[in-house]
């Protein structure tokens, strides 16, 4: 059975650039619509029954399926999908990629926090909370280059969105999250290099989160004042 692929999506949503990434180290070829969260239109809300990007509108002979959440997608697209693996053949293995992976989603929870709060004291609570999940990661990182030794998989997929905030809150201010964590910090930057990684977002990626952050008041920005 053949499908097409549709991904709903949005500019910035680091949930969505994993789903690229995936589909992207797999080759696969897909339609990407980018849409405007904070007027989310109605046929969106139709195949997303949270509201939330990214949704995979899969196109078969048979009809049209909407998935929605980012790992459900990534998945879906590892169980369905030819070309390099993405999650390890072990059962135990997998199940801690998957764990890593929702540990990847907890950091962004708290780095959401860190990037809108106009408040100096919950934004260094932030700073902190997601500086002790890095040296948790740290500490379970292999010896590189990705995050399992020599494989690219989903967890560096989940992951690679998160560092690429770094590489506009680095223009800002310095925030030390990775100061210590050798490991991290080549991990990070061997993400950074990854075609799948790179190609997930739009040249216009920093200018957007920059207006981001001015329109939510961030107190990041009153850091680089």
């Amino acid at each position: 059975m053949t499908a097409s692929l549709k991904l709903i999506s949005h500019k910035l949503c680091p949930y969505v650039q994993r789903a690229v990434i995936a589909l992207n180290e797999k080759g696969v070829p897909f339609e990407r619509v980018d849409i405007d969260l904070a007027n989310k239109p109605g046929w969106f809300l139709k195949l997303s029954p949270l509201g939330k990007v990214p949704a995979l509108v899969v196109a078969t002979d048979k009809g049209e399926v909407a998935l929605f959440e980012s790992n459900v997608i990534c998945e879906y697209i590892e169980d369905t999908q030819g070309g390099v693996a993405l999650h390890p053949v072990d059962a135990l293995t997998r199940a801690e990629h998957r764990a890593w992976m929702e540990f990847g989603s907890a950091t962004l929870g708290d780095l959401w926090g860190l990037e809108t709060t106009t408040d100096p004291a919950i934004f260094e609570s932030k700073r902190q909370a997601v500086a002790a999940k890095f040296a948790r990661v740290e500490a379970a990182l292999s010896a590189g280059p990705f995050f399992a030794g020599d494989a690219f998989s989903l967890v560096d997929a989940v992951f690679a969105p998160i560092f690429r905030y770094f590489d506009v809150f680095d223009e800002l201010t310095e925030l030390g999250i990775f100061r210590d964590l050798p490991k991290v910090q080549a991990w990070r930057a061997e993400l950074a290099k990854r075609p799948s990684v790179r190609n997930a977002v739009g040249a216009d990626y920093p200018q957007l989160l920059r207006a981001f952050l001015a329109r939510h008041d961030a107190h990041l920005l009153k850091l680089a004042a």
